[in-house]
Parts: structure tokens; sequence; C-alpha cells
């Protein structure tokens, strides 16, 4: 199975940091899933970084290579990815949501068939079954 991790997962997953749910660490161990991590995160990981340093140490050129060194697959944005946005559904009565850099890695999932795992609980008032909260 091809899996995306979420940035915080995909943080705490090559940190070793003891919020990773054990489901997820289990799928992202098991050697038959192909791990991935879009190229959305580590831009993510420099703009955090660039507005609170002190809260978040690791760059994103430090974040890629130890996703490389992980094994981890790199998912790049694609105009299909982009597109795809204008598909993507949210249930009325969900908590509003306004994160755009979640939005277009579940768009990455679901255009390249892919679970995407992620910690975010708003992320179930989305209409995708690619979307797996941990």
């Amino acid at each position: 199975m091809k899996i995306l991790l979420d940035t915080h997962v995909l943080l705490w997953a090559i940190s070793g940091d003891d919020r990773l749910p054990e489901k997820a660490r289990k799928l992202i161990s098991d050697e038959e899933n192909a791990i991935y991590f879009s190229i959305v995160s580590p831009w993510e990981v420099e703009i955090k970084r660039m507005v609170h340093p002190d809260q978040l140490a690791l760059d994103a050129e430090t974040l890629v290579a130890y996703c490389e060194d992980a094994g981890y697959y790199r998912m790049p944005v694609k105009e299909s990815h982009i597109y795809y946005l204008k598909r993507l559904k949210r249930a009325e009565d969900a908590p509003p949501h306004k994160d755009p850099f979640d939005r277009i890695m579940i768009c990455q999932a679901v255009t390249e068939n892919m679970m995407f795992i992620t910690h975010d609980h708003l992320l179930d008032g989305y209409y995708e079954p690619m979307v797996y909260v941990v």
C-alpha cells in the first residue's frame, strides 16, 4: 500500500516521537507499505520555522534529508493534485478547516491512490476515504 504522511505524523516518525500513534507506527514500519512524504511538508516546516524559530529547530533541507535516509519517497505537487481541489468536498456540519497544506496533501493522496495518515481530526470532515486519522 502507498501511504502519504501528514507533516506532524512525518515529523514524529522520523524523530521517533512517542506522540506517533501505534497504529501509524505499525503502518509505517510494515515493509509491504511504500511511505511517501509530500514536498509540501518541508515547505510547511520552513514557513512555520520562519514564524516561530524557537519552536521548530528542523529546517526544510534537514527534513528532506531525514526522509530520504528513512527510505521515504518524495511526492511532488502535480497539476492533477491542484485540479482536484475544486472537487474536494467537506461535510456542511464539519467544523471549519483552513489549512491549505492539508488540503493539497489530501488531493495528492486521492489522485495517487494513497492512504493519507494524519492526526488532525478536522480532516474527518472531508468526504475522502483516503484520509486515515490516527
